[in-house]
């Protein structure tokens, strides 16, 4: 069915066709209304064997998350920015514990100062957490990908989550293909978890580990996060076999000088690459990270031209260090161009007068792109 609705929708609706049985969230801008069209949902009667519980923080949200996740419970949560750093310390754990939680961000920039426009700040923190991190382009992407992150994540037993960018996605009006029931079911069996808390079977979850075993628990989180990119594949794979094909952890065109971002930017990205005859490289899964398919697809390109919406204070784009990390020994210029902070515009001229700067020998290895003039303080 083809209906024009708003990115919360489609979000929500995609997890209502995935059976949750307990959902939990806190209200945030641009987060909000995924929720509110879950608890309406829930108030109708349409999520059947489903719990929907109100929280009093982001922290609390994922506390109850782990503990329905740790009892075999297919579940749910939103948030983004200070809602997500709130959460942070709880979905670490969750991470450590391997729930399942699948988790969709609504990338907002951080405070301070304070903002409620989009970048990328707030997931890239996380990046280190354990937790499977997608990044979708457009809406109908993102409607897709939730059965698939739910697959994905009870596959491999990490939380996962689908960042999709604030207000450029979620408040946007699309024409989306709104899945079926009859689809989600074909494709998504019911959750039966590999262990779970029971009386039956008393278990411990996230137990005390001293220096002896510590290490070993985390070298096979580590293990099982870069055997999980075949997971993901394979999913991908099956639900292109079964919908349709959004391609792999990264989509590439090939060309000498190519441009690379994740999100909704990749949709100008692609207008910019066709009109000046380039490549381009858009990457979906960010952790864990594409990296041979990365190396493999740039290691012949003359430039690399990276577009990040967030930034590691002190050094430079936080994509940019992972693309450059891919490619040691190899013989393309790298180059970082931060965009978009804070939910700035991006328009194709910005991303034209970049690629200008780099093919006349103008660019530098980082650059703040679009920067008003300003009196620079020195602390």
């Amino acid at each position: 069915m083809r209906k024009v609705v708003r990115g919360f929708y489609a979000v929500a609706y995609s997890v209502k066709l995935c059976k949750p049985n307990v959902i939990c969230a806190y209200p945030i801008t641009p987060q909000t209304e995924i929720s509110e069209n879950l608890a309406e949902m829930y108030a109708n009667g349409e999520l059947e064997n489903c719990k929907y519980i109100t929280a009093e923080s982001e922290f609390e949200a994922a506390s109850i998350l782990v503990g329905a996740s740790a009892t075999g419970a297919r579940t749910f949560t939103a948030t983004c920015s200070q809602g997500l750093i709130l959460m942070s310390e709880v979905l670490i754990n969750a991470a450590g514990m391997r729930l399942p939680i699948v988790i969709v961000n609504t990338n907002r920039a951080l405070s301070a100062p304070l903002s409620i426009w989009n970048d990328l700040q707030d997931s890239m923190l996380l990046r280190d957490s354990g937790i499977i991190q997608i990044y979708v382009e457009d809406n109908q992407e993102v409607h897709e990908m939730i059965p698939q992150a739910y697959k994905i994540a009870e596959s491999t037993m990490f939380p996962t989550m689908i960042c999709m960018d604030g207000f450029k996605l979620t408040h946007a009006y699309e024409p989306i293909d709104l899945l079926d029931q009859e689809t989600v079911d074909g494709f998504l069996p019911p959750y039966e978890p590999p262990i779970k808390l029971s009386i039956d079977e008393p278990l411990t979850f996230g137990a005390y580990a001293p220096p002896h075993c510590y290490m070993e628990f985390r070298y096979k989180m580590h293990k099982d996060m870069l055997n999980a990119k075949n997971k993901i594949e394979d999913v991908f794979k099956e639900w292109g076999e079964i919908r349709r094909d959004w391609g792999g952890l990264i989509e590439f065109k090939e060309g000498k000088t190519v441009l690379v971002s994740l999100g909704s930017l990749v949709g100008t990205m692609k207008e910019v690459a066709k009109e000046m005859g380039l490549g381009y490289l858009k990457v979906r899964t960010y952790r864990p990270f594409p990296y041979d398919e990365i190396r493999e697809a740039l290691k012949d390109c003359d430039n690399v031209v990276v577009f990040d919406r967030a930034v590691s204070f002190g050094y430079e784009g936080v994509l940019t260090i992972d693309i450059r990390n891919a490619l040691y020994g190899e013989s393309p210029n790298v180059y970082s161009f931060i965009v978009g902070l804070g939910g700035r515009d991006v328009p194709k001229e910005v991303m034209e007068d970049c690629v200008s700067k780099v093919l006349s020998g103008r660019a530098e290895r980082y650059r703040f792109e679009g920067l008003k003039d300003f009196e620079e303080v020195t602390y």
